[in-house]
Order: C-alpha cells, then sequence, then structure tokens
C-alpha cells in the first residue's frame, strides 16, 4: 500500500510542487494530479474523499446482494480538490465466484481511468466508438448514461466508459465475465448527494485492484 502521492497514469513516484514548478511532476507524464494514498476502506475514509472532490463519487446504490465497498481513492490535491475518484465494490460474479468494480469518475486527461484498465491513456480514445450503439446503460444520478465497451484491454477484465455529469465515467469489472453485472441496468449514486443511509454501507478488506 503506498504512503504517498502517485502519478494516476503510472504509479511512479512524483514530485511536490516547489521551487522549480508549481504542479505536481511525474518523470514520465510531467504535470499530473497526483493519486492520493490508499486507505484500508471506511465510511470515515469515504467521507473524507466526498468532502473534498470536485467530480462525482460514484457507488452502485444499493449495491447488489452480498457486494460489500472495498475501497476508495482520488486523484488531486488540497490546492485543486479532487480531479478522479474510484471507488471499488466485491462480490458474487453473476455467473458465480468473485467479482470486483470500479467506478472511476475523471476529468478529461487526469489518466486515473486508463490506468486501471490497462490500456495507454488518458482517456479511451480510438477504443470506444461512440458512433455506434452503446453495449450498456446504466442509472446514473436519476439519468440513463450510456456505456460503450473499450476495445484493447487486458483480457482478464471487462472496461466500459462514457459520459455522466460532463466528466469520464469508467466501469471495470474482473473477471471479464463478470460485466455482466452492466447489462442488469445498474443504478449509480454520486455519493455526494447521498444521506446517512451511506454510514450503513458494508465494508469489506481493501480491494487489491486499487493498488495493482
Amino acid at each position: 500500500m503506498r504512503g504517498e502521492p502517485s502519478c494516476p497514469k503510472c504509479g511512479s513516484r512524483v514530485r511536490a510542487p516547489g521551487l522549480f514548478a508549481d504542479t505536481w511532476q511525474c518523470g514520465v507524464h510531467g504535470t499530473v494530479h497526483p493519486l492520493q494514498p490508499v486507505i484500508p476502506p471506511s465510511v470515515e475514509a469515504l467521507a473524507v474523499v466526498v468532502g473534498r472532490t470536485q467530480v462525482p463519487v460514484w457507488m452502485p446504490w444499493p449495491l447488489p446482494v452480498g457486494w460489500l465497498f472495498t475501497g476508495v481513492a482520488s486523484a488531486g490535491d488540497d490546492r485543486s480538490g479532487g480531479r478522479a475518484t474510484v471507488v471499488a465494490c466485491s462480490g458474487p460474479g453473476p455467473l458465480g465466484g468473485p467479482g470486483e468494480l470500479l467506478l472511476v469518475a475523471e476529468e478529461l486527461g487526469v489518466g486515473l481511468g486508463a490506468r486501471y484498465a490497462g490500456i495507454e491513456g488518458p482517456d479511451p480514445g480510438p477504443g470506444i466508438r461512440v458512433d455506434k450503439p452503446p453495449h450498456v446503460k446504466v442509472l446514473a444520478a436519476g439519468r440513463p448514461t450510456p456505456l460503450w465497451h473499450v476495445t484493447g484491454t487486458p483480457d482478464d477484465r471487462a472496461v466500459f466508459a462514457g459520459e455522466a455529469r460532463g466528466l469520464w465515467l469508467w466501469a471495470i469489472v474482473w473477471p471479464e465475465q463478470s460485466g455482466l453485472l452492466l447489462y442488469d441496468e445498474l443504478v449509480l449514486t454520486d455519493l455526494r448527494d447521498a444521506g446517512a443511509e451511506v454510514d450503513l454501507l458494508p465494508c469489506g478488506a481493501l480491494s487489491p485492484r486499487l493498488i495493482s
């Protein structure tokens, strides 16, 4: 588990603003919004991310039966606020066995979603064909939201991406067969809009997908 900020695009160490640059710097990707250290999942950890972010914090709500909240992280600093968020959930897959889901909301160019998707970023680029019908639709903050299957990703996962509230929304699912979860018109809530019921959120162990 990392104890210091890292590059959202590659996970490398980043240099804090200083004498020669007033932004966080990655040796490979230049100026970045730093990914803050991932901490064990808890309602308190979630509240910290929700309180400082400038982008949605998407969560399936209610959670599918048997699923647990298994981690949250954000990219950004105290000055800029969160410019990308990722929420992890884990539970029984639609075809049996364990399943894992990461939901990423981010501004253009941050690159966090592409990193978890396993593709060259920072955005889906030619990996989605928005000129074709969407493959799935979710309900995000009460609005039907189309998502397209992203091609060119590793075989162990299914990746979908689209736009919600003017920002990228990524859904990354392991194993690939658990992508069927997205075909059930998953209902997503922006936890910035959620009420006290979030205090009852069931938490599990930290998802290793967040720190890979």
